[in-house]
Parts: C-alpha cells; sequence; structure tokens
C-alpha cells in the first residue's frame, strides 16, 4: 500500500470530497460487480475514523458513523465541533491575501519618494508578494492509501466475495496505520519556556479523521483507493486543551512510512501466499482458491 499526503486549507477546501459521492448510495459497498462498477455513478459518503472522534460533541459520534457535509464544514472548513458547532480551540487564522499585502506595503511608502524611487519600490513589492503567494490557515492532513493496481485490477473484475474480502483488507490497512499514527506520530506543540521561544512536544488523545472511499483514477482505470482527512485540532492529552497538531511528523511519517505488505498480507490469509512476501511483478498470491499474478 502507498501512502501520500497534502495539506488542506481551511475553507472550501474540503468540498472535493463530496463531488462523487451519490446522494442516495450510503448503503453501497466497496462489493460492486464489474457491470455496476462501470455503469453506476458516485462513491460511498464519508465514515468517521480515529480515536480523538469520542471527544466530539457528548461523545454520540462513533467510529464508522457516516459524515455529512454539514459536519465536515463545521471540523474541517470553520475549526468547530461537528456536533454542537462551538470552537475546537482558537479559531483559524485568517490571513491578508495577495492584493491586501500588497495594498498595505504601498500605503506605508514614505510620501517624500520621488515619482521614479515610489515606481521603483512598488515593483519591487509586487515581486516580493507574488513570489511568497496566499496563505491559508491549515485545516488538515490528506492522507491518500492506494492498493497497488494489481490489486485494483483484480477488485473491479472479480464476484462480490473477492471484492468484499480486497475491501476489507484495505480499510483494515488503513485503520492499522491511522491507530499507528495516533500512538507513534502525532503530537502537538505547547508552552513557551526560559523565555528563548521553545516548546514542548506533546501526545494528543487521538486523531479526528474522516474517510472517503474512491474507486477510479484520473484516467477512469479501476484504483481504489481511500483519503484519509484528518483534522488538525487535536485534544492534548494532558491537559485536555484543543490546539493544533505538529505537521512536521505528520509528513515525516508519510516519507518513512513502512506500509507495504499490510493489504497484500490481509489478501493472503485466508489461502495463504507463495512468493517474496511484498507485493511484486513476480509475487502470486492465493484468493479463495485462486492463483493471481500480481501486475
Amino acid at each position: 500500500m502507498t501512502v501520500s499526503v497534502r495539506v488542506m486549507s481551511a475553507g472550501d477546501g474540503y468540498k472535493y470530497l463530496l463531488k462523487t459521492v451519490a446522494a442516495a448510495d450510503g448503503d453501497r459497498s466497496l462489493s460492486t460487480p464489474l457491470t455496476r462498477y462501470y455503469a453506476e455513478a458516485g462513491t460511498p459518503p464519508g465514515r468517521w475514523l480515529g480515536a480523538g472522534v469520542a471527544a466530539l460533541g457528548d461523545g454520540e459520534l462513533s467510529v464508522g458513523d457516516r459524515v455529512s457535509e454539514a459536519q465536515l464544514q463545521l471540523l474541517i472548513g470553520m475549526g468547530r465541533d461537528p456536533i454542537t458547532g462551538n470552537p475546537l480551540g482558537l479559531a483559524f487564522p485568517n490571513y491578508k491575501t495577495e492584493a491586501e499585502r500588497i495594498e498595505s506595503r504601498i500605503a506605508a511608502l514614505d510620501p517624500s519618494l520621488s515619482p521614479g524611487g515610489k515606481g521603483e519600490a512598488v515593483a519591487q513589492i509586487v515581486a516580493e508578494e507574488t513570489a511568497r503567494g496566499a496563505r491559508r490557515a491549515v485545516a488538515g492532513f490528506d492522507f491518500t492509501f492506494s492498493i497497488p493496481k494489481s490489486a485494483s485490477v483484480l477488485w473491479a473484475v472479480a464476484d462480490a466475495g473477492v471484492q468484499a474480502l480486497i475491501g476489507e483488507a484495505h480499510h483494515r490497512a488503513v485503520a492499522e496505520v491511522v491507530a499507528f499514527m495516533e500512538r507513534e506520530v502525532a503530537a502537538t506543540r505547547t508552552g513557551a519556556t526560559a523565555g528563548d521561544g521553545a516548546v514542548a512536544q506533546v501526545d494528543v488523545t487521538g486523531l479526528i479523521a474522516t474517510a472517503f472511499d474512491h474507486f477510479d483514477s484520473r484516467a477512469g482505470d479501476p484504483h481504489l483507493h481511500t483519503h484519509v482527512v484528518i483534522s488538525n485540532k487535536a485534544k492534548t492529552a494532558f491537559d485536555d486543551k484543543w490546539r493544533s497538531l505538529d505537521g512536521r511528523p505528520m509528513h515525516a511519517a508519510v516519507v518513512a512510512w513502512i506500509a507495504p505488505g499490510s493489504v497484500e498480507s490481509g489478501l493472503c490469509r485466508p489461502g495463504g501466499c507463495r512468493g517474496a512476501g511484498v507485493f511484486s511483478v513476480e509475487q502470486v498470491f492465493v484468493l479463495d482458491g485462486w492463483d493471481v499474478a500480481a501486475v
């Protein structure tokens, strides 16, 4: 299984996750025969994931519950509790736009500048602010978990039983990685010490995440993958205050990920495997009596 990550900005950056969700498709599973795979539009609604979900509202949310658009807007769009609407710690910062920064700096120029001098200063300001680009508050992290291409092809052409097996192995692998992140990766920063600006990295009680299954690549090929959006809001373990996650270990985890074999071993368990133990071109694995060569 491969994992990639990108930063999600506050506001409406979450909406792309909902574009393919079918409004009346709440019961659709990953067991979809090939004819329906190509004939039906839409993907399943998102679901809640992570131990931090229990801290939301009055504890009425559970892992596996469906995520609504309104809940996603409150959490990722606004940094608020998706049940109560209350702020989860400090509000997301509002940054000036590029145009606002340029206007502010031009207004602060020395009025005694000559027309030529002012023109040069304005040109320099515009160049500097354009190079800086827009800055938006970090609302979360979109981790994309993708199974090997050969497993996606098998999932697309197999019957419902094998499709369910692949889907379950994929979901199990995603849950295992999220649990590992909660134990070993996720942390927040708090407290300046000794006046030198130093901060302590401290544990959080759990991650608040939403998971969205997608079935296709951008080219329209079978590509089973899951977007796991982890909120930047987390409750600190030692004082129960809401703070922002430290993004550095979140990115470093992807660079040093030990994910190969997680889905593949799940696929092999029912029938056993023969091969290198890591999904490769040479490997052949057994599914309910099938011999399927990786591609």
